[in-house]
């Protein structure tokens, strides 16, 4: 697992949204994780230590003069063998004390006295997320180094709407599993199609692709995760957004194309998992064809090859194909991306892939074939970005050289 043997130390403030940090702590654990729990004394309002120490094994600690730890400095002891402090839910007022440079309680100072880094996830109401000394306190806070997860936007136990809602646990998870991943591709910025495209016949019928969208919405993510700025073009699929990434909904394969042309020129790399029908409707019916007696007849147009389209630009950034054959993969993998003219293409058999959480990829480029293996498709993201990265230091030193 990716957060396996990571030493984290989860700090809890006083908030509604504590009653999820139970939920974090356990799935942290879960995850493989060592956790060690900071609590402040508003935060035991809301949930108990014992329920902390239940759940990860160790003392959740709340006081700073605490006679356990040595020397009685448990701001500094707590905190010197940890990778990362996670605070969530971070209430306003903890997140302006850290912001000051303020210590009054053992997760504040130990904050103070960390040499790890901090990550929040920020919990409160709208307007004191709005407040504008919140936000210079935010402003701060991002340019001494600490990472923000979330807040989203969303009913609030208040009976209000808005900024301020704290991430779900799961959520904050990946935010945390992204913090530690290589950041293999920081600074570059990196544009993905994914899941299917749907051609109307009428107001109520499609062709279309069977995707799911899962391996295109795992390719954004990990890419995520390797420091670049990521935008998804998503067909029409079920899954949510991965976090941190801009995505733009669309339908059609027209659709899909004007979206990618409005972003290709600012992307260094183009990542092609979408599965885009290959025909439209030529002429689709403005009202619901009703069934009749026999057959029915549909004229189709080729719809436009938008990888093809993207890899033929001038200054064309890093194009990366997908091919889901159902036979002779390597041969008909090694045809596409001639075809296509791109650098790199990954290829599986679309009978092991479709809708499941597992594939089985390999990547077809200059040097020959590259098998990564069966596995999530998360992981099997993660090797593609690498791969990719590989690539582009491998065209930067031979540019350097010539």
């Amino acid at each position: 697992m990716t957060l396996k043997g990571k030493r984290l130390l989860l700090g809890i403030t006083g908030g509604v949204a504590a009653y999820k940090a139970a939920q974090l702590a356990r799935l942290l654990v879960k995850a493989g994780a060592d956790v060690r729990v900071a609590m402040t004394d508003a935060a035991t309002r809301f949930v108990t230590p014992v329920t902390l120490q239940a759940l990860t094994g160790q003392t959740a600690w709340t006081d700073l003069w605490d006679p356990r730890v040595p020397d009685n400095m448990g701001h500094i002891e707590l905190s010197r063998d940890r990778e990362l402090i996670i605070v969530a839910p971070a209430s306003a007022d903890f997140l302006g004390k850290v912001a000051g440079g303020l210590g009054g309680d053992l997760l504040s100072t130990l904050c103070l006295a960390r040499r790890c880094p901090l990550m929040v996830a920020p919990a409160m109401n709208v307007e004191m997320w709005e407040n504008p000394a919140m936000q210079r306190n935010l402003h701060t806070l991002r340019g001494d180094g600490v990472f923000l997860a979330g807040p989203a936007a969303g009913d609030q136990a208040c009976g209000e709407f808005g900024m301020g809602r704290m991430l779900e646990p799961e959520e904050i998870v990946e935010e945390i599993e992204t913090f530690f991943q290589p950041k293999l591709l920081a600074g570059k910025r990196v544009l993905v199609t994914a899941g299917p495209t749907e051609e109307p016949i009428d107001p109520v019928r499609v062709i279309t692709n069977a995707s799911s969208g899962k391996m295109g919405y795992a390719v954004a993510r990990a890419a995520r995760e390797a420091g670049a700025k990521v935008t998804l073009v998503s067909g029409p699929v079920g899954l949510a957004s991965p976090a941190g990434v801009e995505r733009v909904d669309v339908r059609s394969a027209d659709q899909m194309l004007e979206a990618v042309k409005n972003a290709v020129g600012a992307c260094d790399v183009f990542i092609a998992v979408a599965a885009v029908a290959d025909y439209k409707v030529k002429n689709r019916a403005a009202q619901k064809i009703k069934k009749g007696a026999g057959g029915m007849t549909i004229e189709l147009a080729e719809n436009p090859d938008i990888l093809a389209y993207v890899a033929a630009m001038k200054n064309a950034p890093f194009c990366v194909g997908f091919a889901a054959e159902s036979e002779r993969l390597a041969e008909n993998a090694r045809a596409k991306r001639a075809k296509k003219k791109i650098p790199l293409l990954a290829a599986n058999l679309a009978q092991q892939a479709l809708g499941a959480e597992d594939n089985e990829i390999t990547l077809f480029d200059d040097a020959g074939e590259h098998p990564l293996g069966h596995g999530p498709k998360l992981q099997l993201a993660r090797k593609l970005v690498a791969h990719v990265a590989g690539m582009l230091a491998g065209e930067k030193r031979a540019r350097a050289k010539a």
